[in-house]
């Protein structure tokens, strides 16, 4: 049985989110790493830091990424 193709379309706009979203919500996870660095221990401070790291290079990526 063949799936309907415009079903796919449906659902992948469905879920689009914004490349400004995007940004945003990985700023506020950045916001909620450094506030939970000031109560880490040291592994998990190490941890949060390179979360964020990792997530200034997806922004980075992303607002290099053109639009489609």
């Amino acid at each position: 049985m063949k799936q309907n193709p415009q079903r796919k379309v449906q659902k992948t706009n469905k879920d689009f989110i914004p490349k400004e979203e995007l940004i945003n919500n990985i700023k506020d996870n950045m916001t909620e790493a450094e506030i939970s660095m000031e109560f880490a221990g040291e592994e998990e401070l190490e941890h949060l830091q390179e979360k964020n790291e990792r997530r200034k290079h997806e922004i980075q990526k992303l607002k290099n990424e053109p639009l489609s």
